[in-house]
């Protein structure tokens, strides 16, 4: 009985990552598909598998075209203009915006992996510094934002630049390592 469990948590350890990836995958696959086909008139569209991916993407790389065009910057900037002086609309648009910046923009934010050690004798964690000089009332800190393991957020810290240690890692390796709860290998 005791090896029949032993062989179940192997496969277990097998099968789960590798069907969560795989349903994950086939799930936004299929959103983006039904997506498509409201985009297409007609039935044609479903029969397409990845048609809804193709069709993003080039969607998208439509937009950042028409985008990078120097005639539609001050079209943009209207645009930038009244959202960010639409009460509310102005907070989500600026944090998405920043977001996105942080992770594929020209200011890339999460490229500076850190250990935080979080008091005199306690914990460390790991993080990424997105401002190096915070000033806070007399204080001088540095914003280290640390992700949580198995979840898509995180929590900020203000920490006293003594406490902030540079690792050695790549960024997605340290991305990894936070997001695995610590069980990832980091390669070293």
């Amino acid at each position: 009985m005791k090896s029949l469990f032993t062989y179940f948590f192997r496969g277990l350890l097998v099968v789960f990552p590798l069907g969560a990836t795989i349903l994950v995958t086939g799930l936004s696959i299929d959103w983006l598909n039904t997506l498509s086909s409201s985009w297409i008139p007609g039935d044609w569209a479903q029969s397409i598998p990845g048609l809804g991916i193709v069709l993003s993407f080039s969607i998208i790389v439509a937009v950042g075209l028409i985008f990078s065009i120097t005639l539609t910057k001050p079209i943009i900037q209207f645009v930038e203009k009244i959202l960010t002086k639409t009460p509310i609309i102005s907070i989500i648009y600026h944090s998405l915006k920043d977001l996105t910046e942080a992770f594929v923009g020209e200011k890339k934010k999460f490229d500076r992996p850190v250990l935080v050690q979080l008091s005199a004798d306690g914990p460390y964690r790991i993080g990424f510094i997105t401002q190096e000089h915070f000033n806070v009332d007399a204080f001088e800190l540095t914003a280290v934002y640390c992700p949580h393991s198995y979840n898509f957020s995180g929590n900020l810290f203000l920490v006293d630049a003594s406490r902030v240690y540079p690792m050695d890692m790549d960024p997605s390796q340290a991305m990894r390592l936070i997001v695995s709860g610590g069980v990832s290998q980091t390669g070293k």
